[in-house]
């Protein structure tokens, strides 16, 4: 059986719920975060970094990562 990686599931609640609350409407974080995850699933189609990883807990550590870190965000 593959051993799946280790993710906390309680940093990435916190990370999901500072997304939401730093969000002004529910609805169109949800549907940036998903049209994020549809994007990277197809980019990284080919060159998969980290197989284990579904592409919308990346997407919600990543825009939790530009929410809190804009210094990250290329201009």
């Amino acid at each position: 059986m593959i051993k799946r990686s280790t993710l906390d599931t309680s940093q990435l609640m916190r990370r999901a719920e500072e997304l939401i609350n730093a969000a002004s409407n529910r609805y169109k974080i949800t549907v940036l975060v998903a049209a994020r995850a549809q994007r990277r699933r197809y980019e990284e189609f080919d060159n998969i970094d980290d197989p284990k990883m579904k592409p919308v807990i990346r997407a919600i550590i990543e825009m939790s990562d530009e929410l809190t870190q804009p210094e990250i965000i290329g201009e």
